[in-house]
């Protein structure tokens, strides 16, 4: 493994960008077509992002070491010291939240630091004692947008906000639960509680599906916070639901395949992606 893959690695470089992306599509939201401070919203997510994934991988080490899915991360393989991991995480999370200090005041870096301290202080705590941890966690995934958004000058409470992070909030759930229905018995194995301890994978499988509707939905409801403007870009939306639900009725079978989890996994990622796509371009062109 080349330097510079493990310490990408190391800070889960893609979804440290999943996370900057939906801070540039709170920011736009809430720019007015003023997004050039966009860039340094980015790249202090991008930075904070990466110093709590480094972080958590720091303190999730032995689990890692027993879990295959994991145990060729940086640190149980042994391709970096914890303590240079620890360090460098440390600095990563200092050079983010001095960012968005700097770049935005204190409102944009106290929502960065609570993110850090929910995600690396709660959460991952939350994984030790309950199967069910990724519903409060999920709760992360509302924090970048909302950083982009107050970063731009947008008021914190206002509902449209709001909507936006109940949608990354709905999202994230099923994005987590999609892997547990391939690594589910692994995380029994490493002494975490699992959901796979607790209901059967047809089971898990609905429940998922029920979240992966209501994630749709969610992303329906958002122009009636006054989101979009355009009844074009609004109808654009509805084929995304349409074909979110349609991959995930897979979920509804009596006993799905392992193997198409996977493939539902990237599919609901996309399915964000172009959500986040269609709300900044419709506020960028119009």
């Amino acid at each position: 493994m080349s330097s510079l893959k493990t310490y990408l690695t190391l800070c889960r470089a893609r979804i440290s960008i999943f996370a900057a992306a939906s801070a540039a599509t709170g920011y736009i939201l809430a720019a007015d077509h003023h997004i050039t401070g966009v860039f340094p919203a980015v790249c202090a997510v991008f930075l904070l992002a990466c110093g709590a994934s480094a972080l958590n991988q720091y303190q999730e080490r032995d689990i890692d070491a027993r879990m295959e899915r994991t145990r060729t991360r940086p640190l149980p393989a042994g391709s970096i010291a914890a303590s240079h991991a620890l360090v460098f995480s440390c600095a990563l999370v200092l050079a983010g939240l001095a960012l968005l200090a700097y770049a935005f005041g204190p409102k944009a870096a106290l929502l960065g630091l609570f993110s850090l301290l929910w995600y690396n202080g709660i959460y991952t705590y939350l994984k030790k004692m309950t199967a069910f941890a990724a519903v409060p966690g999920a709760a992360v995934g509302m924090v970048p947008p909302a950083i982009g958004w107050v970063s731009a000058g947008g008021a914190l409470l206002d509902p449209r906000l709001a909507a936006i992070c109940f949608l990354f909030f709905m999202w994230q759930v099923p994005h987590f639960w999609l892997l547990l229905l391939n690594h589910g018995e692994e995380y029994e194995q490493a002494g975490l509680p699992s959901l796979t301890g607790v209901m059967s994978r047809p089971q898990i499988a609905r429940v998922t599906f029920i979240w992966i509707v209501a994630a749709a939905i969610a992303s329906l409801s958002l122009p009636f916070y006054g989101i979009l403007r355009s009844p074009g870009f609004y109808f654009l939306l509805v084929p995304c639901a349409g074909w979110l639900i349609w991959n995930g009725r897979i979920l509804m079978g009596k006993g799905p395949e392992i193997s198409v989890s996977p493939a539902l996994f990237k599919k609901i990622n996309i399915y964000l992606l172009l959500i986040m796509s269609l709300l900044s371009l419709e506020n960028i062109l119009l």
